[in-house]
């Protein structure tokens, strides 16, 4: 029988309802492949570590899943797809046919499992000591006028927190999205929130 955590059942079941089968499909075929993956909760979504290290994870928002290769740079590129279209090693996954069949995915899982089994970690690219002057869209500059608490979060934030926030907003395809977007991120900068708060540990 495999070892399973109350958390991930709870997960599933208050998935949306496509999201279930993809869900618990993974988790299966982790599982068949896999007996002594340990699975955990981390960042609010279902994690499978394998040896003490993180193997794969999934998730499920209200449109599409997620699933990620941790060491996914390690495995055979040609089982990913060349453009993603949302976090996670296959993007938007919002059917059992946007996973690669149940072959390669075992593959993946096997390949994933030897590199735990064998120490083996992802190489880090080189940290540059020197930070790029960050240069603030004027539409951001002019919402936060409005908002002083923003203002003084942001202002307070590291030069990486910064630079999420200006990313996102410069990155957004239309100007109903950008401006989703600002009022967004007003709100959570008055909450004291980093852009991707929802993903940082518990």
């Amino acid at each position: 029988m495999p070892t399973t955590d109350p958390f991930v059942d709870e997960y599933i079941d208050k998935a949306q309802d496509f999201a279930k089968p993809i869900l618990k499909h993974i988790r299966s075929l982790v599982h068949e492949v896999c007996p002594d993956v340990v699975e955990k909760k981390k960042w609010s979504f279902p994690h499978f570590d394998y040896k003490g290290e993180m193997m794969c994870s999934m998730a499920a928002f209200k449109e599409h899943c997620a699933l990620n290769f941790w060491k996914q740079s390690l495995l055979d590129a040609s089982a990913f797809p060349a453009e993603k279209t949302a976090m996670g090693s296959f993007g938007r996954i919002t059917s059992l046919e946007d996973l690669p069949d149940d072959k390669t995915m075992r593959k993946l899982i096997v390949e994933a499992m030897r590199l735990n089994d064998e120490g083996i970690e992802v190489k880090k690219a080189p940290v540059s000591k020197e930070k790029k002057e960050l240069v603030v869209p004027e539409v951001l500059t002019a919402a936060l006028e409005s908002n002083t608490v923003a203002t003084e979060m942001f202002n307070n934030f590291p030069y990486s927190c910064k630079k999420e926030y200006i990313e996102w907003i410069t990155e957004a395809k239309t100007d109903a999205t950008r401006d989703k977007r600002l009022a967004t991120t007003l709100t959570w900068l008055a909450e004291g929130k980093r852009r991707n708060w929802k993903y940082e540990k518990c």
